[in-house]
């Protein structure tokens, strides 16, 4: 059977350009193309999860526009269950603008929506959903209340918690106290450990200061770098998967899924995490969020080709 993952989590279409360059302050950028895509951290990690094997339910909220009828659409189609899934009266779905580059480098400006108005009740009310799961997973671009009482509900009745704390943002000990798994970029563990990351030493540095403040463990990637995995036994460093990048969006949230879902199997924390870094990888090759999540197949057969290569 499939193991259960609830996703408490955002949902956005993405209005995606594609640029030479980042423009400047002021200037005006002839572009490559435009496309309108679904994404958000929340959808794109339950989709990461679904595609690669795990019975996903998602909690979240959607205007009640095009956008957000689209949106569900899409996650339908995933097999995913909705029934958290609200629609706002009123309010437009969740929209980020996404610039990406000919190097696959990406700048993003979120208007969050009706993911702003996932608030404390609909959380409680997906309870029988948190408690069902195998792993709760949620990230930060839906209020940190809503965030909190999710995590509180899982740790109470026994369900181990994945945060991605994705818009970085104050967090307290006592919550990241409740986190089994904190996956971080160098970014959100510059902010959250006070130590600037811009090295594997200064990475460690920034893992072990955040276990200092609770976490149970910490999963911090640093993209072509590679990612370092930090607990109480020590730390293990995981090489990056060498590919062409055409797009990094939606890279994150692929590796946070794909980690849930290898955890979820009962993978121990190193093999789950390369899984992840494969399928990550495999994400980075194609344009945008939900359109380039790879499905489990595709990360098998990548992995299977990758070792074969190294033996040859």
């Amino acid at each position: 059977m499939k193991p259960r993952i609830t996703v408490v989590g955002s949902v956005n279409m993405d209005l995606v350009f594609r640029t030479p360059r980042m423009p400047a302050v002021g200037e005006t950028l002839h572009g490559h193309e435009f496309r309108q895509i679904p994404g958000g951290k929340g959808a794109n990690q339950a989709v990461a999860a679904a595609r690669l094997g795990a019975a996903v339910s998602f909690v979240g909220a959607v205007g009640d526009d095009g956008f957000g009828t689209f949106s569900r659409a899409c996650l339908t189609a995933e097999g995913i269950e909705l029934s958290q899934l609200t629609t706002v009266a009123g309010v437009a779905t969740g929209v980020a603008c996404i610039l990406v580059d000919d190097h696959g480098n990406n700048s993003i400006v979120l208007a969050a929506g009706a993911n702003a108005c996932v608030d404390v009740a609909q959380v409680e009310a997906a309870t029988a959903s948190i408690a069902a799961a195998r792993l709760l997973l949620c990230q930060l671009e839906t209020p940190l209340a809503s965030v909190a009482r999710a995590i509180a509900i899982a740790r109470r009745h026994g369900v181990q918690v994945i945060l991605n704390p994705a818009p970085a943002q104050a967090l307290s000990d006592e919550l990241l106290r409740q986190v089994d798994y904190l996956i971080v970029n160098e970014t959100e563990a510059t902010q959250l450990s006070g130590i600037a990351v811009g090295d594997q030493a200064s990475a460690q540095d920034a893992a072990q200061k955040l276990l200092q403040r609770g976490a149970g463990a910490v999963l911090l990637t640093m993209g072509e770098h590679g990612a370092l995995i930090t607990d109480a036994s020590g730390s293990q460093y995981i090489p990056a998967v060498k590919v062409a990048a055409v797009d990094t969006t939606a890279a994150g949230d692929t590796f946070v899924g794909a980690f849930a879902v290898g955890l979820a199997n009962g993978l121990p924390v190193f093999e789950a995490s390369r899984e992840a870094q494969y399928a990550a990888a495999l994400a980075v090759t194609k344009l945008g969020a939900q359109t380039s999540i790879p499905q489990r197949q595709e990360v098998l057969d990548f992995m299977a080709s990758r070792a074969a290569a190294e033996l040859s």
